[in-house]
């Protein structure tokens, strides 16, 4: 994955060989908290939704690497004390976050192996040089191609995050469904994941 500092992602990976990898409502809680440790000291989070085989992230990337502490939190680069200090980027952060919840849930469950595809996606929204035609290749999810601008291409993703749940049968309305942030943009949960403000300078957001 190749992050560029200012440019907005979706970022998504599902159960290796389509396995789910939520089993009861602690694990996406739990799932949730990783997303938190992990992925918002590089990002603002604008969208996210856990469905029980995989996972979508829509997110603005404020940086691409972080400087580590010695009790492993991540903060500015400014931060480092000297050469030999460590580094974090957001890639490595993603990769520690999804190897962390694996030995958690196959720790739980008496499991063992690889609960993700080895490789996670991210595809640039809004970067002037490639725009991705798609959010899935093929597989029996839905391939998105559309003639888009940089503003377009967000929003229909936005909306396609939101409504996973619906197309797959799980809710009637985006809303009912418990592990996505539709339900706080509707103003019936007061979220910490997403990043409101930020967002709705982005994208078109009726609350």
């Amino acid at each position: 994955m190749n992050f560029e500092k200012g440019h907005m992602y979706h970022i998504y990976n599902q159960g290796n060989n389509r396995q789910k990898i939520f089993f009861e409502k602690e694990n996406y809680l739990f799932f949730l908290k990783k997303i938190k440790t992990y992925i918002t000291p590089y990002c603002d989070i604008f969208a996210w939704c856990l469905m029980p085989n995989h996972f979508h992230l829509m997110v603005l990337v404020r940086e691409v690497e972080l400087a580590v502490n010695s009790t492993h939190e991540v903060t500015s680069l400014s931060h480092l004390v000297n050469s030999s200090s460590k580094t974090r980027t957001l890639n490595n952060s993603i990769a520690i976050m999804l190897r962390s919840y694996t030995r958690a849930i196959n720790k739980r469950r008496n499991m063992s192996g690889s609960l993700f595809r080895e490789a996670t996606k991210a595809e640039c929204l809004n970067c002037k040089k490639k725009i991705s035609p798609s959010f899935f290749s093929n597989n029996g999810v839905t391939k998105i191609n559309i003639q888009n601008t940089e503003r377009e291409y967000p929003q229909v993703c936005f909306n396609y995050i939101h409504q996973n749940p619906v197309k797959a049968g799980l809710v009637k309305n985006a809303i009912d469904w418990e592990f996505s942030s539709a339900i706080d943009y509707a103003g019936l949960r007061d979220g910490k994941l997403v990043n409101l403000e930020v967002a709705k300078r982005h994208l078109n957001i009726n609350s």
